[in-house]
């Protein structure tokens, strides 16, 4: 099976943290590819281990990712 996932990678210090918000799988880099790279290896981790009820009640459907804007004093 296939899952089309988000990575949402930020830059953290001197590296690079990825999450993937549908599983809330997180991992680490010292580049933002080597970051996602991660990210995917911990995330096929997580498929080949868990159990069926845990990746149904972590996977979410739907993760919308956007940006806004707000003015603070």
């Amino acid at each position: 099976m296939t899952h089309h996932l988000t990575a949402i990678i930020e830059k953290e210090g001197n590296g690079y943290v990825a999450l993937c918000p549908e599983l809330d799988v997180a991992s680490q880099g010292d580049t933002i590819e080597e970051s996602r790279k991660n990210l995917l290896e911990a995330v096929e981790l997580f498929f080949e281990t868990a159990s069926s009820e845990e990746v149904n009640q972590r996977l979410h459907g739907e993760v919308y990712v956007t940006q806004f804007e707000v003015n603070s004093a």
